[in-house]
């Protein structure tokens, strides 16, 4: 018998300070990037998207890669190439931390609309408003020393 898994995930991480410098011009060659590194890991993406401070990544890990070393591989990696592209010059890098939450597959349409949809929801809700509403709708206490 083989085996068999879906692994989903909604990861969310945040700019240094939560500072405005992801530039829409260059976030295609980003998620590009991004989604080579998902790739290397035996992985699936599913959909990316963000705003100048923030991204959400929606996927599928391998059973063999851990979440933290997912999520490190992809923020260390992009952080030195965001620096050495030119293509982000105010980029300085990615806050600590992050928010990942397990996603059912019959959730996934409902998802990945939400993901592509960042542009309009940020026209109306700040991240901290999102990320407390995420935390919240799945049951984790909020440390309030990391919402300044």
């Amino acid at each position: 018998m083989s085996s068999y898994r879906q692994l989903l995930y909604h990861i969310v991480f945040r700019t240094q300070d939560s500072q405005p410098t992801l530039r829409r011009d260059n976030t295609d060659n980003l998620y590009a990037y991004i989604t080579g590194i998902i790739k290397n890991k035996n992985s699936h993406l599913y959909r990316i998207n963000g705003v100048e401070n923030h991204l959400h990544i929606l996927t599928d890990i391998h059973p063999l890669v851990s979440l933290a070393d997912f999520v490190r591989e992809i923020k260390v990696s992009t952080s030195i190439w965001m620096k050495e592209s030119d293509l982000f010059p105010s980029f300085k890098g990615w806050a600590e931390g992050y928010g990942a939450f397990t996603c059912s597959y019959n959730d996934m349409g409902k998802l990945i609309e939400y993901v592509k949809d960042q542009q309009e929801h940020h026209s109306k809700k700040s991240f901290e408003e999102e990320y407390r509403r995420l935390l919240m709708e799945s049951g984790i206490r909020i440390d309030e020393r990391y919402f300044p």
